[in-house]
């Protein structure tokens, strides 16, 4: 004899909470028929995770006999049970172990059962899947459910649910529940609602009896004309199906906000913005414009307000525009002065600053002798003009003993300075003859030169006659003289053809000389 059909079936009994419904079949099937049954009708085998579950089974069997399978089946990994295991090594049909009851009948391990029944004395049971049980247990999850209709005495309600369960005992019925109410005319169906979970309600507009469940108005329920009609509270208006109750402002299209007034609404926009002509669209106000602005210096408009900036030189203190100090901003390496009209950078001791670049500093010495600048790494350096002597001094280099001036030079610390005698001019380190207007040598030199013979404002007194004494002195003086010119014509001829090849240790002059630093290798270390 063939069997009906899953489809076929209507539950023999059912019990629904707010979420959840759970039904009995009682249909002889294998474990694959069972669970095909209930997923016809939208749920899975029953899950027993607490006592709540338990009694419904208890409500569902009504003390009858018979076997009936539950939602457990052994992982497939398995071959035998594992009794040690709070599921034995069941799982549930959802995939999952997770439980807060069992109630095994006492067994050992069992091979080959791989399904579970529950009976009347609501003990567990290993089976084979394979075999028929007398029917089995199914289970609907649902995100709500309606209340049972509020009806008259004496005016009979019954209901269908979607996996085929009817009764008027229910206390909570699924989405797509049809509730019949024959005194009244009524079919009414169980709908999800918009957010407020499902409810009552119908495809014809407009409140019913309000004897049944006061109309079906989400306010409250009355009779105009003999026909009842839904009102809702103030700030709310009637929803399209005329009983639901809604916001003024729910689909509206204001960009910002929406204010409910009386039974309609209005647009509003956010500070810093302007209602368009549109009446819902918002316009950006540019604060910057107003007069007088809304800056002490700069404005920047942005959407919905504006920001508050500084020129330079000044910077933003408390919201108000604070002139920096002239060193704030002065790029010197080590110190800086504030002036009147600015600022100077200035040097640590031991520095001087660069004269190719006033806002650095290099390493400096005034004396003969000054300790070196080391790093980390163990190199020191000393000022140009001066040689490491050992690890903790820099000696200053006599440069005169190199021969760079052709006259008189005096040596600095660093460095060193030429002279030149009476007639010539220094040109770096060298003396230049000075030409007068007719191409002779003229007086120049380091000194002063001699006044010009002052012309007399008489005539000087007749000459007299010279002693023959003193003429011969004359004469030797003035041979001398002439020897000494030769002399020192040839000691400036040797002068000139010095070599100047060790000019490049240092600086040439007391300026120049405070301001390189002068790497000094290892070696010297």
């Amino acid at each position: 004899v063939a069997l009906a059909q899953p489809r076929d079936l209507s539950p023999a009994g059912a019990q629904c909470l707010e979420h959840e419904c759970f039904a009995v079949f009682w249909a002889s099937r294998p474990f694959s028929g069972a669970s095909e049954g209930c997923k016809r009708g939208g749920g899975h085998l029953m899950t027993v995770r607490s006592t709540v579950a338990e009694e419904a089974i208890a409500l569902l069997l009504q003390n009858r006999e018979g076997r009936l399978w539950l939602g457990l089946s052994l992982s497939p990994s398995l071959s035998c049970t594992e009794p040690s295991q709070r599921l034995r090594g069941f799982r549930w049909v959802t995939g999952d172990r997770s439980t807060d009851y069992t109630n095994w009948a006492p067994s050992g391990q069992r091979c080959g059962e791989r399904c579970v029944t529950v009976s009347r004395d609501l003990r567990w049971e290993e089976r084979r899947c394979e075999e028929a049980a007398d029917g089995f247990l199914c289970q609907y999850s649902y995100g709500g459910s309606c209340p049972r209709l509020a009806a008259p005495r004496g005016v009979p309600v019954t209901y269908a649910t979607p996996f085929g369960a009817r009764g008027a005992e229910f206390l909570a019925l699924p989405p797509r529940t049809v509730a019949f109410i024959p005194d009244f005319g009524l079919e009414l169906r169980c709908e999800d609602g918009d957010g407020a979970g499902p409810r009552w309600g119908r495809d014809t507009p407009g409140a019913w009896s309000c004897e049944l469940a006061g109309g079906g108005c989400a306010g409250t329920c009355g009779e105009e004309s003999g026909w009842p009609r839904c009102s809702c509270p103030e700030g709310a208006v009637l929803g399209p199906d005329g009983r639901g109750c809604r916001s003024p402002c729910e689909g509206a299209q204001c960009q910002h906000h929406c204010v409910v007034a009386n039974s309609s609404f209005v647009c509003m926009c956010a500070v810093g913005y302007r209602l368009a002509a549109d009446g819902i669209s918002c316009d950006d106000i540019d604060d910057c414009a107003s007069e007088p602005g809304p800056c002490e210096q700069k404005c920047v408009n942005t959407k919905g307000g504006f920001d508050c900036d500084c020129h330079s030189g000044y910077r933003m203190v408390d919201g108000h525009c604070q002139r920096l100090p002239p060193c704030w901003e002065a790029p010197c390496q080590q110190s800086c002065e504030e002036l009147p009209h600015g600022y100077r950078c200035g040097c640590h001791p031991g520095y001087a600053v660069d004269p190719l670049d006033a806002t650095r500093c290099r390493l400096y010495c005034n004396t003969t002798e000054c300790p070196p600048v080391c790093d980390v790494d163990g190199s020191c350096f000393c000022p140009d003009g001066f040689l490491l002597d050992g690890e903790d001094l820099c000696l200053d280099i006599d440069e005169c003993n190199s021969g760079h001036c052709e006259f008189n030079c005096t040596n600095t610390p660093g460095g060193f300075q030429c002279h030149c005698p009476h007639g010539f001019h220094l040109r770096g380190v060298d003396c230049i003859p000075v030409l007068d207007r007719d191409g002779e040598e003229a007086f120049s030199g380091d000194f002063e030169p001699v006044p010009p013979t002052v012309v007399p404002s008489r005539p000087p007194p007749k000459a007299e006659q010279l002693h023959p004494g003193v003429l011969v002195g004359i004469a030797g003086g003035a041979l001398l003289s002439f020897l000494a010119l030769l002399a020192l014509g040839f000691h400036l001829a040797r002068k000139r053809c010095r070599s100047h090849g060790s000019m490049d240790y240092k600086y040439s002059g007391p300026h120049e000389k405070e301001l390189g630093l002068q790497p000094v290798p290892s070696a010297q270390k």
